[in-house]
């Protein structure tokens, strides 16, 4: 089974074990992460409410250096600038399914 999230202003599509690279959060590394902005769940299931990714953190990293080099022809004008971005590596643990869970919640309540 594979779900779509958004995260960081970009959609990513995983599977259970895989290692995704996103925008930076603010978790140590360690903790899990519960990722809830969920767009498709890939088990022929329309359904996406109450749906979750959770995530265990892996690394808190910056990316490889993005060289911004701007100048101006014959006027002598040259600026260099450079830009790491970070980001957090996760490693997906668990697809938590909405239909799974209203289930449970109602052997729970009765």
């Amino acid at each position: 089974m594979y779900a779509v999230f958004a995260s960081g202003g970009k959609q990513h599509r995983v599977q259970v074990d895989t290692l995704i690279d996103i925008e930076k959060l603010d978790a140590p590394v360690g903790e899990k992460v519960t990722l809830s902005e969920i767009l498709v769940i890939g088990d022929g299931n329309g359904n996406v409410q109450n749906t979750a990714v959770v995530g265990e953190v892996v690394q808190q990293a910056k990316n490889k250096k993005i060289v911004v080099f701007k100048s101006k022809r014959r006027k002598g004008y040259k600026r260099k600038l450079g830009h790491r971005q970070r980001f957090t590596r996760l490693r997906i643990t668990e697809i938590q399914d909405g239909s799974n869970a209203s289930e449970e919640g109602n052997e729970n309540g009765s």
